[in-house]
């Protein structure tokens, strides 16, 4: 008997296989682009996600795809997805990373539970509201990402609370806030029912499984936003575990049975269980330290590293990494990045070397707002493919002042998907969970540092400094 799990993620869709006792036995994916086809717009065709997922199943083993029995969803978080009664995307998908509502943010009301950030669904239905107002009289569902792929299999459209929290139009539990969506003059119709993200929503259809190459029937999980399967993958299911996941962006997300307290620039979301967690989540992690790598013209990761780990730490070369503004601890869609403090005998190292450095502040400035909230942390698992070279694992270690086990599993999210498919079909039941946790290795001790201290405080006032001018 195998799970297959599925993650829709910004630039790539990945798919893992796993046995019986949650063992990752076969593994492909396939990339897409991310459009911009206007400053601050994040957008990509949900057709590319179909193709992904074709391609990417194609490459699968045919004796593992045929002993699949249960299929589990992960998504990349807050994007939305505009469909007609039928299902057919009515316009490519809107990302997390879009700006475009920033200036719309104002129509929530003061305070709120969680942090609204631009690119959460709630304020990019509002921009189709006021923007576009032809497709919203034409709309009938607004879905998450992996919610569209569930359905276009054959699932049932409905959502999961961990999704559903993270819009900008629901409660912390996960339940739709039918005020609030009437005062932002978005049809409350839009938002398909919630069930567990283990439910049972749908099995899989007989065309869609022709064109992955499963068989028809298959039970389909609901499925659950990309960060809680991470989680759930890592095996994070005592109160107060912790991780650090790094892939194009950055989330320092801490287990809690119940619900945590609000704290600005802090989310508190519900898990891919019925527990909650404590999240910081920083956009800017892989997002920038590719564009860095394409600014300076590595041609691949391995001379990026070398050059970068080779150079002499600088004490005026600051980066700030804001390229496409910043949530936690922040919430400042409008910072932007750059280095400050560059001279002619700056080499393209000691700007690579900063990039890492300044990547690496920004998740201390997220993991410091959960500390000053109660949560003492000096241990965290570590997954994300933006995680796996040693060195950089010590820059995280030292800079965050931290403990960092890395956790023996490369595809958390996809993982815990999977896991997600065989609680659905009874395989497993909550009392396995810690059972189920990967195995971890330690990755990296904290050294104390008092340079990289003095220029993590650097970075902090900079920041400071800047924040207003764009």
């Amino acid at each position: 008997m195998r799970f297959l799990g599925i993650d829709l993620g910004t630039a790539s869709l990945k798919l893992a296989i796993v046995d019986e006792g949650g063992r990752e036995i076969a593994f492909s994916n396939a990339a897409y682009t991310v459009s911009t086809r206007h400053p601050g717009w994040a957008e990509t065709p949900v057709d590319e996600w179909w193709n992904a997922l074709v391609a990417a199943a194609s490459r699968l083993p045919a004796n593992e795809r045929e002993a699949v029995r249960g299929i589990g969803f992960s998504g990349q978080m807050h994007g939305v997805v505009l469909t007609d009664d039928e299902g057919r995307a009515l316009r490519p998908a809107m990302l997390w990373p879009d700006t475009r509502a920033r200036d719309l943010l104002d129509a929530w009301p003061s305070p709120q539970s969680n942090p609204v950030a631009p690119g959460m669904a709630g304020p990019l239905l509002r921009w189709i509201a006021l923007n576009e107002p032809a497709l919203h009289r034409e709309a009938r569902w607004a879905m998450q990402p992996k919610d569209w792929l569930r359905t276009k299999l054959g699932g049932e459209l409905t959502t999961d609370p961990s999704d559903a929290c993270a819009t900008a139009l629901a409660e912390p539990s996960g339940l739709w806030d039918d005020a609030l969506i009437e005062r932002l003059g978005l049809p409350r119709a839009w938002f398909p029912p919630l069930a567990p993200s283990y439910a049972v929503a749908g099995t899989l259809s007989a065309d869609a499984a022709r064109a992955i190459g499963l068989k028809a029937g298959i039970v389909l999980a609901v499925g659950a936003g990309d960060t809680p399967c991470a989680a759930l993958g890592s095996g994070l299911c005592a109160d107060g575990d912790a991780l650090l996941t790094t892939g194009t962006g950055g989330q320092i997300v801490v287990m809690s049975h119940d619900a945590p307290e609000p704290v600005d620039g802090l989310h508190a979301y519900r898990a891919a269980t019925d527990d909650w967690y404590r999240m910081a989540a920083m956009q800017n992690v892989g997002v920038a330290l590719e564009a860095v790598r394409g600014w300076l013209a590595f041609d691949a990761w391995p001379r990026a590293y070398e050059d970068a780990f080779a150079a002499q730490p600088s004490e005026r070369v600051t980066f700030l990494p804001y390229l496409s503004g910043e949530r936690s601890p922040w919430m400042n869609p409008s910072a932007r990045g750059g280095w400050l403090g560059l001279g002619l005998g700056d080499t393209r190292g000691t700007l690579m070397r900063a990039a890492f450095e300044g990547v690496a502040f920004s998740l201390r400035a997220g993991l410091d707002a959960i500390r000053a909230s109660g949560a003492d942390i000096g241990t965290m698992r570590l997954a994300g493919g933006g995680s796996i070279n040693p060195r950089w694992r010590q820059l995280l270690a030292d800079a965050l002042k931290v403990e960092l086990h890395a956790v023996d599993c490369p595809n958390a999210a996809t993982r815990g998907a999977a896991l997600l498919g065989g609680f659905a079909l009874g395989h497993w039941h909550a009392g396995d969970l810690a059972s189920l946790a990967p195995s971890t290795t330690l990755a990296a001790t904290p050294n104390a540092d008092a340079s990289l201290e003095a220029r993590h405080a650097r970075f902090i006032d900079l920041y400071g400094r800047v924040r207003d001018w764009f």
